[in-house]
C-alpha cells in the first residue's frame, strides 16, 4: 500500500516559489515576509499508474492533428446581457472557463455577480455559492437590486467537497462561488484563506468546471497591496482574472482583465455605482469630462487607448511656489517617475525652471493613465499651470515626449482624434510624423496642429 509523507513546505505568496524553510525575503522576487507556511502530501508507490487522470478523465495519452479539429470544437460563448462584462470578457463567457474576479471591499465584485444572474435568469441555471453570507442575507440584496429569477439556486456551503458534488448533481449552466478564501478542504488540516486550502480548493473547482464545461466565476480578497490574496498559482490556474478598480469615495468603477485566454486583456469596462446597483457608462468620455471648468489654468484634455476603446481624459497641474527648501512632487493617476521625467524635460529642453515650484499632478474620475501618449498634456498643462494661462477649451494634446524635448507619434491617433472630435474638439496638437497617416477629409472640421518638439507645442498655445 502506498504510504502519504507530510511534508511542510514554505511558499510565497507574490511569486509562488516553494522553499524547505522559512525566509525573511524570497530568493525568486525579492519580496520581504511573503513566506507562508504549507502542506505537501508526497504519495510513495513502488509502481507508477497505467494511466494518469487528469481533470477526473481517465487519459489514453491520445492527440489530434490541428486540422483534423473540426469547427464544433470551437469555443462558444454566452452572452452576459451586461455590455461592457461581455466587451472585458471578449464578447462574453466561454463554456468551461474559471473566471477570478478581485477587488478592495465594497468595490462590487458581489454586487456585479448577483446582477449577472439577474441578466441571465431567463436562459441560464446558475448555482450561486456563497461562503460569506447567509441565503437570506443574498436574498435582501437581489430585491434591492431589483434581481429575481426562478433559474437562480442559492447554497450556503464552505465545504469545498460539498460544492463539487452540489455542481455535479445540479448541473448548472453557471457557477458562482463568493468567495475562494472561505472555501475549506477536510482533508487538509490549515485553516480557510491558507495558501495551501486556496490552492487545492481553486484546484478542485478547476477540475470540475473544465470536465463538465461548467463557466465558473471565483471571487477573490486582495491584500494590502492591492493584488489578489493567495498564492501566484492561483491566478496560473484559472483562464480569466478581473479586477475591480476604483476609488470606493467615487461612484465609477473600472473593470480591468490582466489576464485573458480568450480575450484581449486591454478592454475595460465602466460602470456608475448607485443605490440600485451597478449602471453601465455608454459613453465614457462624456462621464469623465462631465463639469470640467472652463477658462482655468493648469487642465488639459487628452486621450488615452484603453484596448480598442478611446478615452478623453482631464490632466489636472497646479503649479504653486515651494514653502521648503525642496519642492513637492504629487501624482495621482500618473507614473510619479514619468513626471519627474517630464519635468526635467521642461527645464532642460523648453527652459522652464520649476527647481523652487511645488507641482501636483491629477487624472479626473479616478482614472489611472499608463499611456505615453499623455505625456504632451502633462507638459502643457503643468505650464499653464505655472503660467497662468488656460489652454484653449476646444483643445487636445496628444503624443509622447522624448527626453531630448521630442514629440512622437503614437499609435491609434486616427481613432483618438476620431473621439475628440464627437466630443466637439476643434483643435489638436499632435505629433507631426502622425499627420501623414491620417485621412484629413475625415477630420474636416478639426484643424490638426503638427508639432515636432516641446517648443513648438508652447508656442501653439
Amino acid at each position: 500500500m502506498p504510504k502519504d509523507k507530510i511534508k511542510t513546505v514554505y511558499v510565497c505568496t507574490s511569486c509562488g516559489e516553494v522553499s524547505p524553510r522559512w525566509l525573511g525575503r524570497c530568493p525568486s522576487c525579492g519580496e520581504w515576509n511573503t513566506l507562508v507556511e504549507d502542506v505537501v502530501r508526497e504519495t510513495r508507490s513502488k509502481s507508477a499508474p497505467a494511466a494518469r487522470s487528469v481533470a477526473g478523465i481517465v487519459s489514453s495519452a491520445s492527440a489530434k492533428r490541428l486540422n483534423e479539429i473540426s469547427a464544433a470544437d470551437r469555443e462558444s460563448r454566452i452572452r452576459t446581457g451586461i455590455s461592457e462584462l461581455d466587451r472585458v470578457l471578449g464578447g462574453g463567457i466561454v463554456l468551461g472557463s474559471v473566471i477570478l474576479l478581485g477587488g478592495e471591499p465594497g468595490a462590487g465584485k458581489s454586487t456585479l455577480l448577483l446582477q449577472l444572474c439577474g441578466a441571465l435568469r431567463d436562459s441560464t441555471d446558475i448555482l450561486y455559492i456563497t461562503g460569506e453570507e447567509s441565503t437570506r442575507q443574498i436574498k435582501l440584496r437581489a430585491l434591492r437590486l431589483g434581481v429575481t429569477g426562478e433559474n437562480v439556486n442559492l447554497a450556503a456551503e464552505t465545504d469545498i467537497s460539498a460544492v463539487c458534488d452540489m455542481i455535479e448533481s445540479v448541473r448548472p449552466q453557471l457557477v458562482i462561488v463568493d468567495s475562494i478564501q472561505t472555501m475549506q478542504c477536510a482533508e487538509i488540516s490549515s485553516s480557510a484563506g491558507s495558501v495551501s486550502q486556496v490552492k487545492e480548493c481553486t484546484s478542485r473547482l478547476m477540475n470540475t468546471a473544465k470536465s463538465n464545461e461548467i463557466p465558473t466565476f471565483i471571487v477573490g480578497h486582495v491584500n494590502k497591496d492591492g493584488a489578489i490574496a493567495g498564492p501566484k498559482v492561483m491566478e496560473h490556474i484559472v483562464d480569466t482574472v478581473l479586477y475591480f478598480e476604483g476609488d470606493k469615495t467615487l461612484p465609477y468603477r473600472i473593470l480591468r482583465a490582466v489576464k485573458n485566454r480568450y480575450g484581449s486583456t486591454n478592454e475595460i469596462g465602466m460602470f456608475d455605482m448607485t443605490q440600485t446597483g451597478l449602471h453601465v457608462v455608454e459613453n465614457p468620455s462624456q462621464m469623465l469630462l462631465e463639469g470640467r471648468p472652463l477658462g482655468v489654468s493648469g487642465n488639459c484634455v487628452t486621450c488615452t487607448m484603453e484596448g480598442t476603446r478611446p478615452l478623453l481624459s482631464e490632466v489636472q497641474a497646479l503649479v504653486t511656489k515651494s514653502s521648503f527648501g525642496t519642492p513637492r512632487r504629487a501624482a495621482s493617476g500618473l507614473d510619479f517617475n514619468r513626471v519627474n521625467l517630464m519635468l526635467a524635460v521642461l527645464e532642460k529642453r523648453a527652459g522652464y525652471f520649476l527647481g523652487n515650484l511645488d507641482v501636483y499632478l491629477n487624472i479626473v474620475g479616478g482614472m489611472q493613465l499608463d499611456d505615453t501618449a499623455c505625456d504632451l498634456s502633462v507638459c502643457l498643462a503643468v505650464l499653464s499651470g505655472m503660467t497662468d494661462r488656460p489652454i484653449p477649451d476646444d483643445l487636445l494634446a496628444v503624443g509622447e515626449v522624448g527626453l531630448g524635448g521630442e514629440v512622437r507619434s503614437v499609435p491609434n491617433l486616427q481613432y483618438r482624434l476620431r473621439e475628440a472630435q464627437r466630443m466637439g474638439f476643434t483643435r489638436a496638437i499632435v505629433p507631426q510624423h502622425g499627420l501623414s497617416k491620417l485621412d484629413r477629409d475625415e477630420f474636416d472640421s478639426m484643424e490638426l496642429l503638427g508639432v515636432s518638439s516641446v517648443r513648438q507645442a508652447i508656442a501653439l498655445l
